[in-house]
């Protein structure tokens, strides 16, 4: 799952957790939404943590120039 759909789970749990009054006799609208909240937040740090992994830090690589090389040109 990519930070796009953890953000919609987000968005969509707290909608709703926090905007919605609907009531059903077999499932608690606002329990789901927490866990939506729930899941979403897990993924975003598993994705965080996943993409900080694979970011490489490469030092540029430069070219050394003497002195000697300097002078003359």
């Amino acid at each position: 799952m990519g930070l796009g759909g953890c953000i919609l789970l987000i968005g969509a749990g707290a909608i709703l957790a926090f905007a919605t009054d609907w009531e059903m006799d077999t499932v608690n609208v606002d329990l789901v939404g927490w866990i939506m909240m729930l899941v979403g937040l897990v993924g975003v740090f598993v994705y965080v943590s996943i993409a900080r992994r694979r970011r490489m830090v490469v030092p540029p690589t430069t070219t050394v120039v003497s002195e000697d090389e300097r002078r003359y040109r």
